[in-house]
């Protein structure tokens, strides 16, 4: 058996919320569960008790639970949860309002804020009070054009104290894409800030603001918070006030709307670079159980902890962390370049503010290596105790990395779910070693498997991940989707019944899971299925290749591997270089996954979230449409893979 890179002592296990669960599940309903694999099974097999007893553990503030906790069980989609409850969600992250920091605040320009949660809720009071008197009730939608600033969290929370629906972009969202987002759901207003930093870069986003005030009609106010200026002008903005103006009254009160579970909180986004993205839409219900049991149990998260996630407010992620402060954390917000002003900005912060989760992208963790950083000698991280990974794959390679030269006693959670059910399939456990280039476990509560193309559960061999029995956070459908065709065809199409989630993955003789790609990206050279993360995971190993992108090539009535790399600056993917590039791949992998053809490009296209676009490139080289450019962080990239010459021998 493989030896694990991290194990916890029996006396961090036993500290662990997750072990206290599991000793309370014995109590109460004799069981003998001793280790994670037993209780995920429990969790699984009981998923009435186990969802009920979550929530008395986590004390959720409801005017009422209800007797029935799993209405429909074996009906996947149309299973219900907690049907008589009602709750508020932003009632939960608010129980707290002492002088306990709620929100640290930093950006690339070096300013710094800290609201206490009693401020949080006063601020989140007047603006609850300033929506409702704009007209917004229950179910209206409101819209957020916003960095990651503690401006953000007070519109969701206080959109969501009044039943309202909250959906965000990030500001680097072109005219088109927020279009293609907003438009759709028709928001009453528009949270908007007046610009932002990238890389030492000001940017001023009020004319993009005017466009797309005037592109969308249902819009009442458009709200515009300061980020880049002190006093910005919001002339030629229509509908326009400033936040200060907007916040400007005495309310100091929240009346907490009581509302059902499946009542939507959240508007999230497909990337849409097959079309216009898909508006899925979440329950306050379920994203409330859902991230305080990631949050709590698996990460072991409590209100002494200070959480950190480098993310924008376009990925759900962002999402996921203002959950923090329903554990009463102190949430640590970062907008801008994560390199600058430097390459060590965000350990250096993390040191300062004594971060003791702190998460990331896996491409983050890559870039660091890749830049020499050793940020466990360069700075003090004693308090950290769990990195968390996600946004990719995270190769072998990096787990190496993260022990050696960031921490060697750390939870290293490489975690995987996404916007589809705005958390997570499979994540960290802090009762259960770390095994490298493994997922630590399958979530508590979700029944996960692995299937092969006849839908038979395989452990040891890749197929399509998939769950087999109803869970909280499934999404209640999507935007204009009446009769729910198109939710069913995205979900529950491949297998009936069971929700596939359109990843392509391995259930490990650990109890781990590894993402080996997406399953729509998967290449078949000879009828062999290959995901592009094995690949990846090779190439950018070898020394002068920053990043790379794989597809699968339409030739000879076959498919071939066609392996694009970006170089460093002053690298030649000369001859030698490519046969080093093979020689890196054949060995670990198969002959098949070794490229047919290894072609240089400037630049790689990725979606706005940051995730690279294997569709959009192959259908590129196949001459083939792409669809909707603006969900592109990059669109430009593309024209590098149209018409090349390599591609045509």
């Amino acid at each position: 058996m493989t030896t694990p890179l991290w194990e916890p002592s029996t006396t961090a296990i036993q500290s662990t919320q997750m072990y206290a669960l599991m000793q309370r599940i014995n109590r109460e309903h004799g069981t003998s569960l001793t280790d994670y694999e037993a209780l995920h099974a429990w969790s699984v097999e009981h998923l009435d008790a186990f969802w009920e007893l979550l929530w008395d553990e986590f004390d959720i503030v409801a005017e009422r639970r209800g007797d029935d906790v799993l209405v429909r069980p074996d009906a996947m989609p149309g299973a219900r949860w907690f049907p008589q409850a009602r709750l508020n969600y932003a009632a939960n992250m608010l129980r707290r309002r002492d002088e306990h920091p709620a929100l640290i605040v930093h950006d690339e320009r070096l300013r710094r804020r800290v609201i206490s949660y009693a401020e949080l809720y006063d601020n989140v009071a007047r603006l609850a009070y300033a929506l409702k008197a704009s007209g917004v009730t229950e179910g209206d939608r409101v819209a957020g054009f916003v960095p990651n600033s503690e401006h953000a969290i007070i519109a969701l929370l206080a959109s969501a104290s009044l039943g309202a629906v909250w959906s965000s972009c990030s500001p680097e969202f072109g005219f088109n894409g927020v279009l293609d987002r907003f438009g759709q759901i028709a928001p009453k207003v528009l949270i908007a800030t007046d610009g932002y930093t990238w890389n030492g870069k000001a940017i001023d986003t009020r004319e993009r603001i005017a466009d797309i005030a005037n592109a969308i009609d249902s819009l009442k106010h458009v709200v515009v918070f300061p980020f880049l200026e002190d006093a910005p002008a919001l002339d030629g903005i229509p509908r326009a006030i400033a936040w200060a103006d907007y916040l400007d009254n005495n309310a100091s009160e929240i009346d907490f709307q009581a509302l059902p579970f499946e009542h939507p909180l959240y508007i999230l986004y497909s990337s849409g670079t097959t079309g216009v993205p898909k508006c899925i839409i979440h329950s306050a219900g379920g994203t409330l159980l859902q991230h305080l049991k990631e949050h709590r149990l698996h990460t072991d998260i409590d209100a002494d902890d200070v959480f950190f996630y480098y993310t924008t407010c376009g990925w759900m992620m962002w999402n996921w962390l203002v959950s923090g402060l329903g554990s009463g954390a102190t949430l640590l917000l970062y907008d801008g370049s994560p390199f600058a002003p430097n390459p060590n900005t965000l350990w250096q912060i993390a040191s300062d503010e004594g971060v003791t989760v702190f998460g990331t992208s896996a491409k983050y963790l890559s870039a660091c290596e890749k830049e020499g950083l050793a940020p466990g000698k360069q700075v003090d991280l004693s308090p950290l105790r769990a990195l968390l990974s996600t946004g990719s794959a995270l190769p072998h390679e990096s787990f190496d990395y993260v022990y050696a030269e960031i921490k060697r006693d750390l939870m290293l959670a490489s975690i995987s779910g996404g916007t589809d059910i705005v958390s997570c399939f499979a994540l960290g456990c802090p009762i259960r070693p770390v095994y490298r280039g493994e997922l630590q476990c399958r979530g508590l509560g979700m029944a996960v498997d692995v299937f092969d193309d006849h839908g038979q559960s395989v452990t040891g061999n890749k197929g399509e991940l998939v769950c087999t029995r109803p869970f909280p956070c499934m999404p209640t459908g999507f935007w204009n989707d009446p009769d729910g065709e198109r939710y069913r065809d995205a979900y529950f199409s491949t297998f009936p019944g069971i929700w596939a989630h359109g990843d392509y993955a391995e259930l490990t003789s650990h109890g781990g899971v590894i993402i080996h790609g997406r399953s729509d990206a998967v290449l078949n050279p000879g009828g062999v299925r290959i995901g592009t993360a094995e690949i990846y995971r090779q190439v950018e190993k070898v020394d002068g290749v920053l990043e790379s992108l794989c597809i699968g090539q339409a030739w000879q009535n076959d498919v071939r591997v066609v392996l694009f790399v970006r170089m460093r600056p002053h690298v030649v993917l000369d001859e030698a270089k490519r046969d080093e590039i093979r020689r890196m791949v054949r060995p670990h992998t198969t002959p098949r996954h070794v490229p047919a053809k290894i072609i240089a490009v400037e630049d790689i296209p990725r979606t706005l979230s940051g995730k690279i676009v294997e569709i959009a490139v192959r259908n590129v080289v196949h001459g083939e449409p792409v669809k909707n450019r603006d969900a592109l962080a990059n669109p430009e990239a593309l024209e590098l893979f149209a018409d090349l010459p390599a591609l045509a021998e």
